[in-house]
């Protein structure tokens, strides 16, 4: 696993800083503002890093403290709390080696098995993401809503902006299981419903992706439930599906039909790439020997309400017993243990094909 260097980035920073100095810089605006969004980033992790730090050092002085005056236990154990917090952000941002880790993501909620349950599920989900993301001070702007015949939501995609945005949101890509008594049964049955995510890198407009116009139905339609700025007035609302992959995006948040459809081209063309990711990473993984699920139909967590409560991550095994808080947004236990076990994994097939003496691949440790 890559350890985390303040050395390194410390070099980074001021490089960044000589080049953002240096004269006509801003005759790119384009170019410039990605230097400074890149400074911004690598200066915050490197002021997380230094506060904890200093935070880690003043902790035994706290401790003596505690001793002396019991009643400083709860501030010592915020602090602990707080510097775990951060330590695990601080592993987290040295995971994401990817080209679009750090950057935004587009992440679409579905509903799958299950009826008006897993219509009401999807809607839970997408509400469990946005308290996450209000927890995380991320930025999550809802593109797309489409309501269920009698509750909760078909579809929902929303923007996520934040530091490793795609890098984090890939811990959550998968199917999520609901088992509860449903309100729907007037017999108060225990119902299972499924909800399914896919995530795909929000991409910046210059970059390329080969699609052809001939390939492309575009439907418009009246805007209606969350995110409609014209809702009931006006078929703005812009749905585009790419014939050769069955890939549908859509859009209605913005104020015009001619917006909807900009928005809904950039988030196809990020489905179509994310796609490329993951079609690449499977044709490496067959190279390897390895067996590999490449579909978004895999399911990684169960939330069970009744008769009991219990949120169980299947990929990690960790177990959560307040689902409630889980629903509520407290993902980020789920989130960290996904990507550490997913980087553990990384580094031992990476020891795994390090060359041998004659040329061949040395065994794995």
């Amino acid at each position: 696993m890559t350890i985390f260097d303040p050395d390194r980035l410390q070099r980074e920073v001021a490089e960044l800083d000589e080049e953002l100095g240096a004269p006509g810089v801003w005759d790119d605006a384009r170019r410039a503002a990605k230097l400074a969004a890149t400074r911004a980033q690598k200066g915050r992790r490197l002021e997380l890093y230094r506060r904890l730090e200093t935070e880690l050092e003043e902790l035994p002085e706290m401790l003596e403290l505690v001793a002396d005056e019991p009643a400083m236990a709860s501030e010592l154990a915020a602090s602990v709390e707080r510097a775990r917090r951060e330590i695990d952000e601080l592993q987290e941002a040295a995971i994401f080696t990817g080209e679009y880790d750090v950057g935004p993501a587009v992440v679409t909620v579905n509903a799958g098995a299950g009826g008006t349950d897993a219509q009401d599920w999807a809607e839970m989900v997408l509400r469990m993401y946005l308290r996450w993301a209000e927890r995380r001070q991320f930025k999550a702007e809802l593109i797309e809503a489409t309501p269920g015949e009698e509750a909760g939501l078909k579809s929902a995609t929303f923007v996520l902006n934040g530091e490793n945005a795609y890098g984090i949101m890939q811990a959550e890509r998968g199917v999520h299981r609901l088992v509860r008594q449903s309100p729907f049964d007037n017999a108060h049955r225990r119902h299972t419903a499924f909800a399914g995510v896919e995530l795909a890198p929000w991409i910046d407009d210059d970059v390329h992706v080969d699609i052809d116009e001939k390939d492309l139905r575009i439907d418009t339609y009246r805007a209606s439930g969350a995110g409609g700025q014209h809702v009931n007035k006006t078929d703005s609302a812009v749905r585009i599906t790419h014939l050769p992959t069955g890939t549908v995006v859509q859009c209605q948040n913005e104020r015009s039909q001619t917006q909807n459809k900009e928005t809904a081209m950039r988030a196809l063309k990020s489905r179509l790439l994310e796609r490329e990711i993951k079609l690449r990473e499977a044709e490496i993984a067959k190279e390897r020997g390895e067996a590999q699920d490449i579909s978004f139909g895999s399911q990684i967590r169960s939330y069970v309400l009744h008769p009991y409560t219990i949120v169980n991550d299947h990929r990690t095994e960790l177990k959560e017993g307040n689902a409630q808080a889980v629903l509520d947004g407290d993902l980020d236990p789920f989130i960290h243990a996904y990507l550490l076990g997913r980087a553990t994994d990384d580094a031992r097939r990476r020891r795994e094909v390090v060359p041998g003496p004659n040329g061949g691949h040395a065994p794995g440790e």
